[in-house]
């Protein structure tokens, strides 16, 4: 697959997430925020939960099996410890979370992903 059709399979999945969250009452509060640190992909808030979200789109589940990795969550961790101030309230569940998108399935929401 060509960079172009990664990048595009790449926002398509970030807009199905947010649609998924939203669909279970979260609020998305940012989309592909940069750092020095690394990227995230969508910042999500329901409550007094603030979920930092790593969103990977695969044509397979096996593919999917294979897109998360401690790497990867590292750097999504790294990357929220620079955004929490910018972001978090007083009192509020930080964590990191993960959704899984891949052709004809509902998305795989795995809160909490990451207990670094």
């Amino acid at each position: 697959m060509n960079r172009q059709a990664a990048e595009r399979r790449g926002r398509r999945g970030e807009a199905i997430a947010a649609w998924w969250l939203r669909l279970h009452g979260w609020r998305i509060v940012a989309t592909r925020v940069r750092t020095p640190r690394g990227e995230v992909d969508l910042v999500a808030r329901r409550g007094a939960t603030l979920a930092f979200v790593e969103v990977k789109a695969r044509a397979s589940e096996a593919e999917l099996a294979l897109a998360i990795d401690r790497h990867r969550l590292v750097r999504v961790a790294q990357a929220a410890e620079i955004l929490v101030p910018r972001f978090a309230r007083p009192g509020d569940a930080i964590r990191i979370d993960v959704i899984l998108v891949r052709p004809r399935a509902w998305p795989q929401h795995i809160a909490n992903a990451w207990h670094g």
